[in-house]
């Protein structure tokens, strides 16, 4: 049976304050290169803010009326009110809190547990409403963190300035990388029936693979954003376009009418720029060697074309600093993802309707694992 833990609970209000933290940071840094006059930076930043808001309150937003169907209407208008106020993630985080603390530290008393709310539902509504929120947070990484940590480590190469508020940015924007994908893979673990916990080595295993990889494949970005805007704008537009349509020819089904699997589709797109997700929950071994060959043969391009075409610049030192990160970035990364797909990735996806478990008492008897929404999610 699927489980909530006291250390779950511990990672979700760490999560929450980091979220807080990151919103704070965002401002500051965006307030701080207006001051400067450096209008375009902080308007981008916005940007980024304000459309990951948007579209992961308006996953939310839908979710909540699948998830309530049939609750009265003044419900669902209240919370499309906060949603549209862009807090419903908050929302999410006083129910996680709520059922986190009755699964962690109360599901043995007597007022959380009942023959209509047995322990194992307790667990199973915590599980459930975290792992909502850790598929919010895949959406904002991709569409606002990891943008963000593109345009500072773009600053910062360009225009050789250190200040206080980018180290900052870039140091928030690498952890709210770690713990979303960290937090998503754990959830993913959750859902599957017969899978281990992800805890120990795979959970560094795999949180060393995806940093690495997607922080290399950033620098690689901003080398090109070096050599030329346009060139990085259209290769970043011809990458959202491949993982777009390798979504369409996926057939995905996560949601339920055809406008929200467009955007889910759309979002995927945005994701695949940065880093490989499987949309499908079936073997991608050829997919995935393709993803990072392409990556790999792009970033030592870069590098060839910055010899013979910018030499003078190979002296500056952030550029020497980033062209390291990136080549060790990326041989590292695939080194600790080779290691997590021979050792410790859960090879076998199951349909829940496949799979059961003993109720406890009952035996002999099976009952269906119910895994919710995050079985048509993006996998790995």
């Amino acid at each position: 049976m699927m489980k909530f833990t006291k250390q779950n609970f511990i990672f979700l209000v760490g999560g929450i304050i980091i979220y807080v933290v990151d919103i704070g940071v965002d401002f500051w840094v965006a307030s701080k290169y207006f001051c400067q006059g450096q209008y375009s930076w902080s308007i981008l930043i916005l940007c980024f803010r304000g459309l990951s808001s948007v579209i992961t309150q308006i996953f939310s937003y839908e979710w909540f009326k699948d998830d309530w169907e049939g609750a009265n209407t003044r419900k669902l208008k209240w919370i499309f009110l906060v949603h549209l106020l862009q807090c419903g993630i908050f929302i999410r985080y006083w129910f996680a809190l709520k059922y986190g603390c009755q699964a962690a530290f109360k599901q043995n008393s007597s007022e959380t547990t009942s023959e209509t709310h047995p322990p194992n539902f307790i667990q199973k509504q915590a599980v459930d409403v975290v792992t909502d929120i850790n598929m919010l947070r895949v959406f904002k990484t991709f569409l606002e963190t990891t943008p963000q940590l593109f345009v500072q480590i773009y600053i910062l190469t360009e225009h050789g300035k250190n200040n206080i508020y980018q180290y900052a940015a870039i140091i928030m924007s690498l952890c709210g990388i770690s713990i979303s994908t960290v937090d998503y893979q754990i959830s993913l673990r959750k859902s599957l029936p017969d899978t281990d916990e992800f805890l120990g080595l795979p959970h560094l295993v795999y949180l060393f693979y995806k940093l690495l990889t997607i922080t290399s494949w950033i620098l690689s970005i901003s080398l090109i954003t070096l050599l030329s805007v346009r060139i990085s704008v259209i290769l970043l537009i011809f990458l959202w376009i491949c993982g777009f349509t390798w979504a369409l020819k996926q057939h995905t089904t996560f949601c339920r009418s055809k406008k929200m699997e467009y955007l889910y589709r759309t979002v995927v797109g945005i994701i695949l720029i940065f880093t490989f997700f499987n949309v499908k929950g079936r073997k991608t071994k050829v997919c995935i060697s393709i993803y990072y060959a392409t990556h790999a043969v792009v970033t030592l391009g870069i590098l060839f074309v910055y010899m013979f075409w910018k030499p003078s610049i190979i002296k500056d030192i952030h550029f020497t600093i980033a062209s390291i990160l990136t080549v060790l970035g990326l041989v590292l990364g695939i080194i600790f993802l080779v290691v997590y797909y021979r050792h410790f990735h859960p090879t076998a996806y199951r349909r829940p309707q496949l799979c059961a478990d003993e109720v406890d008492g009952d035996a002999g008897q099976k009952d269906v694992v119910e895994t919710g929404r995050f079985q048509n999610f993006i996998m790995q």
